[in-house]
């Protein structure tokens, strides 16, 4: 990607989810990048919970032993070519997912220290490794219970304290509901601004086992799923990315940080559906990053019961899938 204040390269890739929770195996796999690269994209999106490289729950007690984890997921970027995106899927003070933090990123003062902290800690790790090789996303999806003006005032102070360490540091933020809407009010700040393709919800998490109501929704087709009401289609789905492409024309950095369906989700609908958001944000020169590499909105091993699998070594590969994402 390129050095902040300007727009940024279509990069495209996947996200790697290991260390996103500490459900998760905490280790980068080597091959992951490796295949990514073979593939031809050239970017990863690593989600993670500060929670693996703090002691004791003690969020100013750092373990060098977590930081490596990182190191060594930056390492295989670096040697298979690919940008590599860190991002705090948990920072001190808020995560999207459950179990609420012990404090408040968007009001205590702690919870701010701490994000700083921790934002700090891996400016000064990382700096001297170009924009081009490496950016920070600073916080996973913010809901729409932040108020734009702590979202505003939090974003400052993190963009502050990097660029006080590290001030050629790419730095990509969330748009606000869940990466719904855009963040004008920070177009100064020479930072991009990440989306999501998760839109309508009532295809992309189809009868999630984690929603109530899940298996009685009705099968999404595309185009015409219902969502909130009102039926879905190009026309739609290009209303609700002109924002982000209004931005992107004016110059600000857009980057689509996580998209994809649910394994529940019918294949044929999936592709169908994703086609028309891939040709949406290609036209605005926007590149984007899929949820997840393997697992259940993947492309490796995602336990969909309608798709003629690839062995790939080892692995059942949605060849389909694939090949649509290297069209664009």
């Amino acid at each position: 990607m390129a050095m902040a204040g300007g727009r940024v390269p279509r990069r495209r890739g996947f996200n790697l989810v290991d260390m996103c929770s500490l459900r998760e195996s905490g280790e980068f796999a080597r091959e992951d990048f490796e295949w990514i690269a073979e593939w031809g994209f050239d970017f990863v999106r690593l989600p993670m919970t500060y929670q693996w490289w703090v002691e004791g729950g003690d969020a100013h007690k750092v373990s060098e032993a977590g930081l490596e984890r990182v190191d060594r997921a930056v390492e295989f970027a670096r040697e298979c070519g690919l940008h590599v995106n860190l991002n705090f899927h948990r920072a001190p003070g808020f995560c999207t997912n459950p179990p609420a933090e012990p404090f408040d990123l968007w009001k205590d003062a702690a919870a701010l220290e701490a994000f700083l902290f921790h934002w700090g800690l891996f400016a000064k790790r990382y700096k001297g490794i170009p924009s081009g090789r490496m950016s920070f996303n600073l916080v996973n999806e913010p809901t729409d219970e932040v108020a734009r003006a702590d979202h505003e005032r939090v974003m400052r102070a993190a963009v502050a304290h990097i660029r006080g360490i590290d001030p050629e540091r790419l730095i990509i933020i969330d748009g606000l509901s869940w990466g719904k809407d855009p963040c004008p009010e920070l177009a100064d700040l020479g930072v991009a601004q990440s989306c999501r393709a998760y839109w309508p919800h009532s295809l992309s998490h189809y009868a999630v086992p984690w929603r109530k109501g899940g298996p009685e929704m009705p099968v999404p087709t595309w185009p015409g799923v219902v969502y909130q009401g009102e039926a879905w289609d190009r026309a739609k789905l290009e209303e609700h990315y002109r924002p982000w492409v209004d931005l992107a024309r004016q110059g600000i950095g857009v980057h689509c940080g996580e998209g994809g369906c649910y394994s529940n989700t019918p294949h044929d609908v999936f592709l169908a559906w994703y086609r028309d958001v891939l040709e949406i944000l290609t036209a605005a020169g926007i590149g984007w990053a899929l949820w997840e590499f393997r697992g259940s909105f993947g492309l490796l091993d995602s336990g969909r019961k309608d798709v003629a699998y690839e062995d790939w070594r080892g692995h059942k590969l949605d060849r389909r899938l694939l090949s649509l994402l290297q069209e664009f």
